[in-house]
């Protein structure tokens, strides 16, 4: 029986600029450990520890889409390197988003401009996770959120603040004369983004995490919220896989009138002392050099209140994968076993064995199609023809198995679609 095909060709990448990233070795994309990629719409992102390549294609097979080579200023003292890479998409705005060794975070332009720079934390990024999120509990209302994970520490922007920054850069930039080229260096001196940061070190510094979605205050709070008036905090939910504990999640509290105050003092303090600054240099012209500029100092961690744990040992987490509502989040650990996690409840509803080495992925798959292709002629998709699915590869098997929830209510209730 003929093996099945179940792929299509969406464009070609090959480039010169591809041997910069060890192309033309036998396995140097899977085998390279500082090999990182981002994929998105039409574009393929690729990073080494000093050069990321920009890969586009199109349908037409468009010779305009050249290579595009980004190089970011990286400390040689430090010896810092790329750790991280994600794609920032914002309606028509699609900007990278680079981590590095020193924690600092980078955001680049497509035509290689430096957007962004900000020291998030001392440590090393290890990834970004790019999702929507509801505002509110009670609301349909939903925005982009940005989490930074990081050895024992996780980090959350508010896509809004992004995309204002965004915007206002574009704008900037279309604003200036043709011949006239972006600054560059004045990024990090720039306003800082706002942004929440947690310590998740408890059971160890933590392989991967993520911010699942909005979670209640504790019992007390709500008591006490009820009597006095509405609460000035949000509570997220933070998962957390590592060594010392396969699983291991945290209720993170972010104080909204703590949040306020550090936002005016941050941007009253320093334009005070940059006023008196220019000042002093006017009157007295000093003719000495400028002090060299202090190093940025970490953000304080909000509180972060530990729920519960899973330890097991020798059994390591090793990846963790979410799907887009948050609610379920598959994980792989170092006994090749995959644990279906409900985010909402903290319980593992199902596991799989024997796939070491597996990568999943959660997406959606239509289970009506056929139906509704027979009774009508015309039929157009509504949300209740689909259903989530997850993807499991497991490169060892060289299978890759696809897992559906048939009634879309329970996550324990799964069976196997197919494998090829």
């Amino acid at each position: 029986m003929a093996r099945r095909v179940h792929t299509t060709e969406l464009g070609s990448i090959a480039c010169n600029e591809l041997s910069e990233l060890g192309a033309g070795k036998e396995g140097w994309l899977i085998e390279d450990p500082n090999l990182i990629c981002a994929l998105d719409t039409q574009s393929l992102a690729l990073a080494n520890r000093s050069i990321i390549l920009v890969l586009c294609w199109s349908e037409n097979g468009d010779p305009n889409n050249s290579p595009v080579k980004i190089r970011p200023t990286l400390s040689q003292i430090e010896a810092e390197w790329i750790t991280a890479l994600e794609w920032l998409v914002f309606d028509e705005i699609r900007v990278l988003a680079i981590g590095t060794s020193s924690g600092y975070l980078m955001v680049y332009s497509l035509g290689a401009d430096l957007i962004h720079k900000q020291m998030i934390n001392p440590g090393r990024i290890l990834k970004f996770r790019v999702r929507g999120t509801k505002r509110d509990l009670t609301q349909g209302s939903s925005s982009e959120e940005v989490c930074v994970v990081m050895p024992g520490a996780i980090a959350r922007f508010d896509g809004a603040d992004l995309l204002s920054m965004l915007q206002r850069w574009f704008q900037d930039t279309q604003s200036q004369f043709w011949d006239e080229k972006p600054k560059r260096g004045d990024q990090e001196d720039s306003e800082r983004l706002p942004y929440q940061l947690w310590n998740v070190s408890k059971y160890g510094p933590g392989a991967d995490a993520a911010i699942t979605g909005m979670m209640p205050p504790p019992l007390m709070e709500l008591q006490s919220a009820f009597i006095v008036g509405q609460s000035s905090q949000r509570y997220y939910c933070a998962v957390i896989i590592g060594d010392d504990a396969v699983i291991s999640a945290f209720r993170l509290s972010e104080d909204r009138n703590r949040s306020l105050v550090g936002a005016i003092l941050s941007k009253v303090v320093p334009a005070t002392f940059s006023t008196i600054a220019s000042f002093s240099k006017m009157i007295w012209r000093s003719g000495q050099q400028s002090p060299k500029r202090p190093e940025p100092k970490p953000q304080p961690f909000a509180r972060a209140s530990p729920l519960t744990c899973l330890k097991d040992h020798p059994r390591k987490g090793e990846k963790l994968t979410l799907s887009p509502s948050g609610t379920l989040a598959a994980i792989t650990d170092s006994l090749g076993r995959i644990l279906l996690l409900d985010t909402q409840a903290l319980v593992v509803v199902r596991l799989w064995k024997g796939y070491r080495d597996a990568n999943c992925l959660f997406m959606e798959m239509q289970v009506s199609k056929d139906a509704a292709a027979s009774s009508s002629s015309y039929y157009e998709a509504m949300k209740s023809d689909y259903c989530l699915c997850l993807a499991i590869h497991a490169p060892r098997k060289g299978i890759v198995e696809g897992v559906a929830d048939e009634d879309r209510t329970t996550p324990s209730n799964c069976s196997m679609l197919q494998r090829q």
